[in-house]
């Protein structure tokens, strides 16, 4: 899984299982993998998994697709089937499939404002940031109402056993920072299906907003650091940069206050410039205050102005998950304890395999 997630995936069969993604939020220019009973994100689009050596072969009857390296085959693999809800359309005729989106195996998920404050300007927007492309493309819209939410997230469930649901957003504004729209849209969604949800966004800049959220339905809480140290911050992503480490981290203090230990967690991106050292450090803190440090290894998205950044080797991510993991566990938090969200599903990183050994 780890060497996957590092060099990509070539596909004989481009239509296999559960649709690709290109462009937009979260793991873009991906596609669902079942690898050993486990679902992980694999890059198949980028520039990176075109010249992986690793193909996967049509799917068989059964289903099963074998996977050669070099040529020869080192194992076998599955596609999550394309979901049921897919086919629908809400009442106002957006086919679901525009509110939200099938991710790993059983985790529905959207971006409730495909839009960001940052995003258009590159001076200030996030390098690796893709969330207009999929609205540019005419593959999402602009707001999911609350309404809509609650329709597809329903249908989801009924239909395709979705257990649990991740809500991120654009940033709206340098205040509430997405909290507010990520509250009106837990409470449609809980208005209409009893689904655990992890709401993300930026730290607000009042931590009211955080019981606020909690007591709108939202079970589990990201704030993304993405880079931990100030000049890769400040190099990668200037405008969220301006929120500083140190805020984050008293907004940590205070979201598990709210939600509990194990329930707020936050994206690390290894390979943008961080040292191990310094992600580790990071992350013995993240722990100790009862966050889950998700690490991730990078991957380009098409289109931005990190394209061609390489992504980190599976022997680094390797260097890097190992005692990562052993922290998780000397801690006693686990990715499983999660009610809901990107730790619980496990899907963009392969640390979940290491806290199994």
């Amino acid at each position: 899984m780890t060497e996957l997630q590092s060099l990509g995936l070539r596909l004989d069969d481009p239509g296999a299982g559960a649709q690709s993604r290109r462009g937009g939020a979260g793991p873009s220019d991906h596609k669902a993998v079942t690898v050993d009973g486990h679902t992980v994100m694999i890059p198949v689009h980028t520039a990176g998994a075109w010249s992986s050596p690793y193909v996967a072969t049509q799917p068989g009857a059964d289903g099963a697709s074998r996977i050669l390296r070099d040529g020869v085959e080192v194992g076998v693999v599955s596609f999550p089937h394309q979901p049921r809800f897919y086919r629908m359309q809400t009442f106002d005729g957006i086919p679901y499939g525009k509110i939200a989106t099938l991710h790993g195996a059983d985790v529905l998920a959207t971006t409730v404002l495909q839009s960001c404050i940052r995003y258009e300007s590159r001076r200030k927007s996030c390098q690796f940031c893709a969330i207009g492309q999929s609205l540019a493309a005419g593959r999402t819209i602009l707001r999911k109402t609350p309404e809509q939410l609650g329709e597809v997230a329903r249908a989801a469930v009924l239909l395709d056993g979705v257990k649990h649901m991740v809500m991120t957003t654009g940033t709206p504004n340098a205040t509430d920072r997405g909290a507010q729209i990520l509250c009106e849209s837990a409470f449609g969604v809980k208005s209409a299906v009893n689904l655990p949800i992890q709401g993300q966004c930026e730290p607000p800049d009042d931590d009211a907003w955080f019981r606020r959220m909690h007591d709108a339905g939202i079970d589990t809480l990201g704030m993304h650091l993405e880079a931990v140290t100030p000049e890769v911050r400040k190099r990668i992503m200037p405008g969220k940069a301006t929120v500083s480490v140190e805020r984050y981290f008293d907004a940590f203090g205070a979201a598990v206050e709210v939600f509990g230990r194990g329930q707020v967690s936050t994206y690390i991106l290894a390979g943008l410039g961080d040292s191990h050292d310094a992600i580790l450090k990071t992350s013995e803190k993240l722990i100790g205050l009862g966050v889950y440090p998700f690490v991730v290894p990078f991957v380009p998205i098409s289109g931005t102005p990190l394209e061609g950044h390489p992504s980190p080797d599976a022997a680094a991510m390797r260097q890097l998950l190992t005692p990562l993991a052993a922290m998780l566990e000397s801690a006693g938090m686990r990715s499983g304890d999660a009610k809901a969200g990107c730790g619980k599903c496990g899907a963009c990183s392969s640390l979940s395999s290491f806290e199994r050994k």
